[in-house]
């Protein structure tokens, strides 16, 4: 016995022209979330490279060398506020 075959279904026609959002209005000056999603994958990526460097001996090292300057730089100024206060 052979098998049935089902009618195909027609396929719904697409109303219109397909808007597609390329980021820029028609006269090419660029949409303002075009923009806004150009500034936060900046951000991401910016985010991610700090913290990826920071997993790093070279990164923990400056991370460390950074800390110790400001602290030397605290005790300093805690030395000469000390010094204008004596006189």
């Amino acid at each position: 016995m052979p098998a049935e075959v089902a009618p195909a279904e027609p396929t719904p026609a697409l109303p219109g022209p397909v808007h597609v959002d390329t980021g820029y209005t028609e006269s090419g000056v660029p949409t303002f979330d075009a923009v806004r999603e150009k500034i936060e994958t900046r951000l991401g990526t910016a985010l991610g490279a700090v913290e990826l460097a920071e997993d790093t001996p070279e990164g923990r090292s400056v991370s460390e060398q950074y800390e110790a300057r400001q602290k030397a730089a605290a005790d300093r100024l805690k030395q000469i506020r000390e010094s204008m206060n004596r006189d």
